[in-house]
């Protein structure tokens, strides 16, 4: 299993990023997906995700309205779609799977910061 995520840059405040995880190793569609950061100094947090099977997505209250999940299950892709960044949005983001009984795992992250 493995999970490689990309797209984080510096940013100015307002500005949007769309982030990539592309999977490999397990049936992409199958279970559930999701974004987390993490803020230096704190812990790391959800901020959207999938549930399994092609379920719903949902968010995080700070991601309602600016950030937008997706998937394209024929390359095997989870993306983040953020727009109107705030600084407080700078972190580390990571993909995730949780794969029930087969564990879970998680991509290296990617770094996101904005700043002006």
């Amino acid at each position: 299993v493995q999970l490689v995520a990309s797209g984080g840059a510096l940013v100015q405040p307002g500005g949007s990023l769309r982030l990539s995880c592309v999977a490999s190793g397990f049936t992409f569609s199958r279970y559930e997906m999701r974004w987390y950061r993490q803020a230096p100094g704190k812990a790391r947090e959800l901020v959207a995700g999938f549930t399994s099977a092609g379920g719903r997505a949902n968010y995080a209250d700070y991601a309602k309205g600016r950030f937008t999940i997706s998937r394209d299950v024929a390359k095997n892709t989870l993306y983040l779609q953020m727009n109107s960044l705030k600084p407080e949005d700078t972190a580390v983001y990571y993909c995730y799977v949780d794969r029930g009984f087969r564990g879970d795992s998680w991509g290296q992250g990617t770094q996101v910061t904005v700043s002006s």
